[in-house]
């Protein structure tokens, strides 16, 4: 007597079939995946190469060479780029996580989405728009300034930390918030003693994100801090260098040896803007386990 043939072991056309695109449709992922790494590190190979050749202590200590001279390096590029970068944060920081704690904690939900939608809509602006509209704000009639670009950079950072910190807050269990009123404290000072610490590691990622994008904008620079002197200089008010308009200029010049700063400075922007992606990456993860356990 033979055994009856088990249905779930039966194997149909149309099982193996969508076995089958299952399979593909595997295959085509981690094929992409595998060509953005690729890609990546085909970028990081070449740059490195080009690059590495013209890093010495004095690019790192001195200001360019004169016209038509070898030496130098790009010390007033990376003042410059530190400090409109960090101005640019004291500006940033403090508005995204106000518009971030005002969506999560007071908003109404559709002013929230009103709030959101201006912020996703600020993301997606061109940066050259953004470096216009300072030019024609704050440069007209005024001149170019490290003050200037340090605003025009700042709204490019703004809706990076509001939404990647309104994310975080989102994330904190509501019953810590309501064991703080609980306890009789007012929904403010909740959102200071018991909110935003447990937050804080995610904010800070949010942070280090948007450093990393506006240290390396280039647009809005052009119209606010483009024209200035090869020496270092610590003036606000006046035009600064930066690395990544550096990168613009000797990469357009006839000069070898510009055009290999040019390579050098861009292995170092790239090299910074790695290890700030890295290390806000691993401060995320943090942040989001700290917040599980919290649950």
């Amino acid at each position: 007597m033979s055994a009856e043939a088990n249905p779930l072991m039966v194997v149909s056309r149309r099982s193996r079939r969508r076995k089958m695109i299952g399979h593909i449709m595997e295959g085509i992922c981690t094929a992409a995946a595998l060509l953005a790494v690729a890609v990546l590190a085909i970028v990081i190979i070449s740059v490195a190469r080009k690059g590495l050749p013209a890093l010495s202590v004095d690019f790192f200590t001195k200001s360019p060479a004169p016209v038509f001279q070898t030496g130098g390096g790009i010390a007033n590029a990376i003042v410059g780029t530190i400090i409109m970068t960090a101005m640019a944060t004291l500006i940033a920081v403090p508005m995204g996580i106000l518009i971030a704690i005002f969506n999560v904690e007071f908003a109404a939900p559709q002013v929230a989405e009103t709030v959101r939608l201006a912020l996703n809509v600020l993301a997606g602006v061109p940066t050259i728009v953004i470096g216009i509209f300072i030019f024609g704000l704050l440069v007209v009639g005024n001149g170019q300034s490290a003050i200037a670009a340090s605003i025009g950079l700042s709204i490019v950072m703004v809706p990076l930390v509001a939404r990647a910190s309104e994310e975080v807050l989102a994330l904190v269990p509501s019953s810590l918030r309501e064991a703080g009123m609980a306890l009789g404290a007012t929904r403010a000072r909740t959102v200071i003693t018991v909110t935003l610490p447990t937050a804080i590691g995610g904010i800070v990622t949010a942070t280090i994100v948007a450093v990393a994008r506006a240290a390396g904008e280039t647009a809005p620079l052009l119209f606010t801090s483009s024209i200035f002197a090869n020496t270092v200089t610590t003036n606000v008010h006046q035009a600064m260098a930066s690395i990544p308009l550096t990168i613009y200029v000797d990469s357009e010049s006839p000069s070898v040896a510009d055009q290999q700063t040019a390579w050098a400075a861009a292995l170092v922007l790239m090299v910074g803007v790695l290890v700030a992606g890295i290390i806000g990456r691993a401060l995320s993860l943090r942040t989001r386990r700290q917040i599980e356990r919290a649950r």
